[in-house]
C-alpha cells in the first residue's frame, strides 16, 4: 500500500529489511531510550524477539510475518491474482524473476524471447506464445533489438501461436537509439544512416504483415519508435497509465519508421464509414498529434488520438498485462486469424499540402513557431498527403515510407535538426530553435 499510494519502490520494512534487520532495531531502540524518537512508545517484542528476528525482516520465501497470527502468511491465492503471471513481489519473498523465468528460446544483449511454458505455477494455456522482452536501456531500438524481432517473427511463424512484445519494467520504448547511430553518422555521415532506417521500416511492415497474431503490450511511455512498433502489432493491450506519442520532432526529426505512414493509412481507413467527408477532417487529428509531438496522458487519450483501436484492451493493473496479452494472441490463433492484405488507400495529396501549408505560415508568421518548426510541419504534412500527387491518388505504405526515409535523411543533414540532437543527448532536454 505504501509503495502503490506514494510511488515507492519499496517500502519502510523492505528498506529496514535491507539496511540490516536486528542492527536498524537496534538503532531505533537507542533512538527511543535516549528520548530522540518521535515518540517514547517500545519496538513491538515482535521485532527484536522471535522468527523475524531470527530470518532477518518480516518477508521470507514462505509469507509476510502477521504479528495478528503470530506466523509467516502466504500470498492470497484468490482466483484474481490469477491473472498475474509475475505479481508485485517484495524484498525477501524469492518470486519468480520475470527476466529470466520460463523457458528461453533465444537471448542476447538486446532482446530474450521466451515463452511461459516450464515457470512453476504457470497458468497460461498459451505457453506456444513466444513473448519478446527488450533489454536495452529504455528499451531503445537498435539493430540488435531489430533483428530480435524479426528472429522473434520467424520462430513465431514457424512453432509458435503468436508473438507478444512485452518487458518486464517500465518503460514499453522510448524509441530509436540514437545514441548508437551518431558513430555511423560521424564516419559515413547519412548515408551510413540510411541503410538502418531502411531496416527498421522493413521490419515494422513485417511485424504488421507477420503470419501469426502480434501482440503489444503496452506500460509507461510508448515515444517515438516505442509508438511506431505499438502501432504495427495486430493487437494493444495497454495498462491504463500508458503514454503513447510520436515525439520526434523534439529532435528536430520527423518519424521514420513508419509514423506518418500508419496516421495517412488510418485517416483513409476512417473516412471509408462516411465517403462523401472530407479526407482532411480524418487527417488533422493525426498530423497535429505528430507534428506537436502530443504524448497521451493515459491508455483511453490514446484511443481518441488513435494510436489505440477500439478493439484494442486496456487493463488497470499493469501486472495483468502479460496474461491478457498472452490470452489475445492465442484467442485471435484459434479464432483463425489472417494477416491484413496489403491494399491502397487514399491520399490528400498537393492539395492538402497547401492547406497544411497555409496554416503552418499563419503560425510561423505570428511567432507561434520558429521557422524549423515550419519546416518540420511542411515535411510531416508531404509525407503524410503523399506528396506531389492528385488529391485522391491511391498509395500504399511502401510509398509512404520512402517519402519518410527521404525527408528523415533530409533533416539530419539540417544544421537545426543537428542543434536538436545533440541538445537532447546532452542535457536531456529539447532544443527550442
Amino acid at each position: 500500500a505504501m509503495r502503490w499510494g506514494f510511488g515507492m519502490k519499496e517500502g519502510p520494512f523492505e528498506a529496514w529489511q535491507a539496511a540490516g534487520w536486528k542492527q536498524v532495531a537496534g538503532w531505533i531502540q537507542e533512538d527511543i531510550d535516549a528520548g530522540r524518537a518521535l515518540a517514547p512508545v517500545p519496538l513491538p517484542a515482535w521485532v527484536t524477539q522471535g522468527p523475524v528476528a531470527e530470518r532477518g525482516g518480516p518477508h521470507q520465501a514462505d509469507g509476510s510475518w502477521s504479528p495478528a497470527h503470530k506466523a509467516f502468511v502466504g500470498r492470497s491465492t484468490l482466483p484474481v491474482y490469477a491473472r498475474q503471471a509475475f505479481r508485485a513481489t517484495v524484498r525477501g519473498e524469492g518470486a519468480p524473476d520475470p527476466r529470466t523465468a520460463g523457458l528461453t528460446v533465444h537471448e542476447d544483449d538486446s532482446v530474450r524471447l521466451w515463452t511461459l511454458e516450464g515457470r512453476a505455477g504457470d497458468v497460461s494455456p498459451a505457453g506456444d506464445v513466444l513473448v519478446m522482452s527488450i533489454k536495452t536501456k529504455v528499451h531503445a531500438i537498435g539493430p540488435g533489438v531489430i533483428e530480435g524481432l524479426l528472429k522473434g517473427i520467424d520462430l513465431a511463424e514457424r512453432q509458435h501461436a503468436g508473438l507478444v512484445i512485452w518487458s518486464p519494467d517500465e518503460p514499453f520504448s522510448y524509441g530509436a537509439d540514437l545514441q548508437s547511430m551518431l558513430p555511423l553518422f560521424m564516419s559515413g555521415g547519412v548515408k551510413a544512416i540510411e541503410p538502418v532506417e531502411k531496416a527498421l521500416q522493413d521490419a515494422m511492415l513485417r511485424l504488421r504483415y507477420a503470419q501469426v497474431p502480434t501482440v503489444a503490450a503496452v506500460a509507461g511511455m510508448a515515444l517515438g519508435g516505442g509508438c511506431e512498433l505499438a502501432v504495427h502489432c495486430a493487437r494493444r493491450v495497454a495498462s491504463l497509465e500508458s503514454y503513447i506519442g510520436l515525439v520526434e520532432v523534439g529532435v528536430g526529426l520527423i518519424p521514420g519508421g513508419g509514423g506518418l505512414a500508419y496516421g495517412a493509412r488510418r485517416a483513409a481507413e476512417e473516412s471509408r464509414a462516411a465517403p462523401d467527408a472530407y479526407l482532411m477532417d480524418f487527417l488533422k487529428k493525426y498530423f497535429m498529434a505528430a507534428a506537436t509531438a502530443q504524448v497521451s496522458r493515459s491508455a483511453i487519450e490514446a484511443q481518441s488520438m488513435g494510436y489505440l483501436l477500439e478493439d484494442d484492451r486496456i487493463v488497470f493493473n499493469p501486472h495483468e498485462l502479460l496474461h491478457t496479452a498472452v490470452r489475445e494472441a492465442r484467442a485471435m490463433h484459434d479464432a483463425g486469424w489472417r494477416a491484413p492484405r496489403r491494399s491502397s488507400f487514399r491520399v490528400m495529396g498537393r492539395a492538402g499540402i497547401a492547406t497544411i501549408a497555409a496554416q503552418l505560415v499563419n503560425m510561423r508568421d505570428g511567432g507561434f513557431i520558429s521557422a524549423h518548426d515550419f519546416h518540420l510541419g511542411r515535411s510531416i504534412a508531404e509525407v503524410m498527403c503523399g506528396g506531389d500527387v492528385d488529391a485522391g491518388s491511391m498509395v500504399d505504405e511502401t510509398y509512404l515510407m520512402g517519402l519518410e526515409r527521404k525527408a528523415f535523411m533530409g533533416l539530419l543533414e539540417h544544421p537545426k535538426t543537428q542543434e536538436r540532437i545533440m541538445g537532447m543527448m546532452q542535457t536531456g532536454k529539447p532544443v527550442r530553435n
